[in-house]
């Protein structure tokens, strides 16, 4: 039995060790791709043989990650200004008139928009709701609080809730609820995602109040 635990504990610390350096350098050697996008005469593995003479190119691990970090502060720089915003409003108008690209890109940007707008509450908050029905609860993210037509057709103050699913939290439903009935709680979105991520079997520890009751807080406005 001791030595099954001891093998357990040394599988704890590798696996996720070495999915954390898989995924690392996934990424990097993607974003490195991306350097295939300069000039042949121009790219830092060509410029770096002809300086130092060698047979091969030399390349260096990561200079994708700096490039990649250039063009998303270029191109933020650029939109942020009077000129890119016309040049964005012009391709977004572009890529309106397209049917079906109009229908994705306008779902991706509007997600993209709620993901990393800081003005935003979506993805901010982290309730639990009824569902799939009365007395089962399960965790949900707030997408929306100002539902116009859906919730003046329901009469009541509603919420925009997306239910994510396990272990893959990228796919879900999204579900109106009443605002009174979504509890939120004190865990952020990190701490759910790890809990939905593991199948429950992380589950985030409480920070409760100091009086030690159990709020059924509704989602504010």
């Amino acid at each position: 039995m001791r030595l099954r635990r001891y093998i357990v504990a040394g599988l704890l610390v590798w696996i996720p060790l070495g999915i954390t350096i898989l995924l690392i350098r996934f990424a990097v050697d993607l974003m490195d791709r991306t350097l295939g996008v300069i000039p042949a005469k121009y790219r830092p593995d060509i410029l770096l043989q002809q300086i130092f003479g060698t047979e091969h190119p030399i390349e260096i691990p990561g200079l994708g990650v700096i490039l990649v970090f250039l063009i998303l502060l270029l191109t933020g720089v650029l939109a942020a200004n009077f000129v890119g915003r016309a040049f964005v409003g012009g391709w977004e108008s572009l890529m309106d008139r397209i049917p079906v690209v109009r229908s994705i890109y306008s779902a991706a940007k509007n997600f993209a928009e709620i993901v990393f707008s800081d003005s935003s509450n979506a993805f901010k908050r982290v309730l639990l709701v009824e569902y799939p029905r009365k007395g089962i609860y399960s965790l949900a993210f707030q997408t929306s609080s100002e539902l116009g037509e859906v919730q003046g057709r329901t009469g009541e103050e509603v919420v925009g809730c997306f239910v994510p699913t396990t272990p893959n939290p990228t796919s879900g439903f999204i579900i109106i609820v009443p605002r009174k009935d979504a509890i939120v709680l004190d865990m952020d979105v990190d701490e759910a995602l790890k809990m939905i991520i593991s199948l429950g079997v992380v589950v985030p520890t409480w920070r409760k109040d100091p009086n030690g009751d159990l709020p059924f807080e509704p989602a504010p406005d």
